[in-house]
């Protein structure tokens, strides 16, 4: 635990029911604070571990957080962005303790207000302006949200239809399909003046609860960025450009988290252009898989998914620093001239433990005072074909 790190997957490999069941929603809040470009802040992370452990409740732990804020002298430059990812992911954890739902255009608005208490003045506040955002996977362009005239109207319409739709006796395309254009829809209704896709994920996660699935919010916690991606993408299109609505991105990541379907959700395949290499999106469980390029790339070469492939630049760093040898967190952070541990955590060694290319030496012992991380067979193969 030392600089702030915490190992949620270690909770959730070893702990008691109680313990794995906390750390997957501190890991789930955590991880939808991406989708805003945020991290939280290392008291956050030792707060969570006495709720997990036991020693305190969330109440208190989002008791502390806040008086931790009112009474810091000394500020820091991110201080108002590790603020906001605190307080919210205290808040989510909160929230998802509990399954229930008010299933309603009040009760997503509510829920904006859980979420963002002590963060946004404007919290359970439904817009009063229109905006836009350019958008990375669209090149830069934006979708078009609803008027803010319209938003209450708009949620009231979408509620009741939904209320009146009957999952019975329909098949799994067709549920899997209708939940994701319900979803997108909502989101792309946009109702708040902030926070709308951190809403959208949590009612998402309480919606499916209700509906009887056993969500795995990991999902949530591992591809929030994607899953707003694929929002994006299924809300978007532009007749110039020859773009239709996209809603397969958003479908294969409900497939994959109720299905236990394991398509590649990785951002580079959502983008209205992408490069060759990203223009098919594989489903990882079928090492024959063909399937054909979405949208506008129905024509292009079908590919065997290549699984010794990482477009994250720190997880390749990370491999060829660890090369053939056993090396423990200080003796890596050395090498690569880094001296912030925790984001040397986030960002090198637990993606490349998560994608298979590294593993602890002493893995039943993740503590262990003489740990050290080396390749993977899969690492090592990896790193071969680096090599020629």
């Amino acid at each position: 635990m030392e600089d702030g790190y915490i190992d949620f997957d270690e909770y959730i490999r070893q702990g008691e029911p109680d313990q794995k069941e906390k750390a997957a929603l501190w890991r789930t809040a955590i991880g939808l604070q991406a989708v805003d470009g945020l991290q939280t802040s290392d008291y956050l992370k030792e707060t969570a571990r006495k709720h997990i452990e036991g020693e305190i409740d969330i109440d208190k732990a989002r008791e502390l957080i806040k008086g931790y804020y009112q009474s810091k002298q000394l500020r820091e430059p991110d201080d108002d962005q590790k603020q906001e990812a605190d307080k919210v992911s205290a808040n989510i954890t909160k929230i998802l303790s509990s399954d229930a739902l008010d299933f309603s255009s009040q009760g997503i608005i509510a829920l904006h207000r859980r979420i963002f208490e002590g963060v946004y003045k404007h919290a359970g506040k439904i817009r009063d302006y229109d905006f836009t955002k350019k958008e990375w996977v669209l090149e830069y362009d934006t979708i078009h949200y609803l008027n803010w005239e319209d938003l209450r109207r708009a949620l009231d319409y979408d509620f009741e239809q939904e209320c009146g739709f009957s999952y019975k006796g329909i098949s799994t395309d067709e549920l899997i399909a209708h939940i994701t254009s319900f979803v997108s829809g909502i989101w792309q209704i946009h109702a708040f003046c902030e926070g709308n896709t951190r809403t959208t994920a949590v009612f998402t996660i309480l919606y499916l609860r209700d509906l009887g699935f056993k969500v795995n919010n990991d999902m949530f916690a591992k591809h929030a960025w994607y899953f707003r991606n694929a929002l994006v993408r299924a809300k978007y299109r532009n007749v110039l450009k020859d773009i239709d609505y996209s809603p397969l991105y958003l479908e294969r990541f409900f497939r994959n988290l109720l299905l236990n379907e394991q398509w590649d959700l990785r951002n580079r395949y959502l983008h209205i252009n992408p490069s060759p290499e990203w223009s098919v999106q594989p489903n990882l469980a079928d090492p024959t898989s063909t399937d054909s390029a979405p949208d506008k790339h129905p024509t292009s070469t079908r590919q065997v998914p290549d699984k010794l492939h990482t477009d994250n630049p720190q997880i390749l760093k990370l491999i060829t620093t660890i090369g053939y040898q056993q090396l423990s967190v200080k003796e890596m952070l050395a090498v690569l001239d880094l001296k912030d541990r925790e984001n040397f955590m986030n960002l090198f060694l637990s993606p490349a433990i998560r994608e298979g290319f590294v593993c602890m030496l002493y893995p039943e012992s993740p503590r262990h005072p003489r740990q050290k991380y080396l390749l993977t067979e899969k690492g090592k193969a990896f790193l071969n074909r680096l090599e020629k």
